[in-house]
């Protein structure tokens, strides 16, 4: 008997000496500084959804909101939080990058104008200025939404206004913006006092697409850490759902400069658009928003989705 329970001693001895497996570490890469639409990371971190999936991820905000997947395409990080639309361009481009996984699975772009203003509809825009950020991809969607109301761009006056969306509205420098977020900008508006009447380009000429996305170096698709960051950031998800409350606690969790009105609100907004299967993936959606990619001129060949989006298996 003294001999056996020795034995056992020893043996628990030498369990509780070897060493813990240290977690398999992941770099994402953000998309802009932190805000709600990166509840589900946040959470996960925050509430140990990575950690019981053996990860140690570090989540970076990128100083210029370009560099990330191109950073991740030079395998110098391993996830990205990019966009579907820029994925397609991308893949065009020949970058070997792929989409394995969805954050935000509903557009957030629309075209804005004020509430009590001039434009009640899109035709109300002939002849008027529309202020944007990003050209390309932001006077395209502009192009289509305008299409289906019987106008063309030559219509409309295009005024850059960098990313001062609601200020060039608010002080009539423009007539409406396209590329203001409907969880944020029509929020900032709000606040202020200055509502506005929101166009959503998904109602009005353009095929619905994934806002946020997470996308992976093709030689990298294989690694099972992906698969376990995306059984996280599902968890994650389902307890944002659940527990609204909480999950909001700890997404301000040592970060109270974002606890304010305006966050406040864009959380309640955004909470319903996160993708609550991360890892789904709809091959006909991609297609049909390619097409509208190319019937725009964003991309001039037509590429398979099977090269830029996986569902991992």
């Amino acid at each position: 008997m003294f001999t056996r329970t020795a034995a056992l001693l020893v043996a628990l001895l030498v369990l509780g000496s070897a060493p813990v497996r240290a977690a398999d570490k992941l770099t994402v890469l953000l998309d802009w500084f932190v805000n709600p639409d990166h509840g589900p990371l946040i959470v996960a971190e925050n509430k140990g959804f990575f950690a019981a999936e053996g990860l140690e991820v570090e989540l970076i905000a990128p100083a210029d909101p370009n560099d990330p997947p191109k950073l991740v395409a030079a395998k110098k990080a391993d996830i990205a939080v990019s966009y579907q639309p820029q994925l397609h361009i991308q893949a065009a481009e020949g970058l070997p990058l792929v989409r394995f996984g969805t954050l935000v699975a509903t557009p957030l772009n629309t075209l804005v104008a004020l509430k009590d203003g001039p434009v009640k509809t899109i035709a109300d825009l002939k002849g008027r200025k529309v202020g944007f950020s990003v050209g390309g991809f932001e006077d395209a969607l502009l192009g289509a939404m305008l299409k289906k109301h019987g106008l063309a761009l030559s219509d409309v006056e295009l005024v850059n206004v960098n990313f001062s969306l609601s200020p060039s509205i608010i002080s009539g420098q423009v007539d409406a913006v396209i590329g203001a977020f409907r969880n944020f900008e029509l929020n900032q508006m709000d606040i202020v006092g200055q509502p506005g009447r929101a166009f959503f380009v998904e109602e009005e000429g353009v095929p619905p697409y994934d806002e946020l996305i997470y996308v992976a170096h093709r030689d990298s698709l294989s690694d099972q850490r992906l698969k376990r960051f995306l059984a996280a950031v599902e968890k994650a998800t389902q307890y944002l759902v659940n527990h609204p409350g909480e999950a909001w606690e700890a997404f301000i969790d040592g970060r109270k400069d974002l606890d304010d009105e305006l966050n406040k609100r864009a959380w309640r907004d955004t909470l319903p658009r996160f993708a609550l299967r991360p890892a789904a993936l709809d091959s006909g959606r991609y297609r049909r928003f390619e097409a509208f990619m190319r019937e725009t001129g964003l991309v001039t060949k037509p590429t398979d989705v099977t090269a830029y989006a996986t569902e991992l298996q």
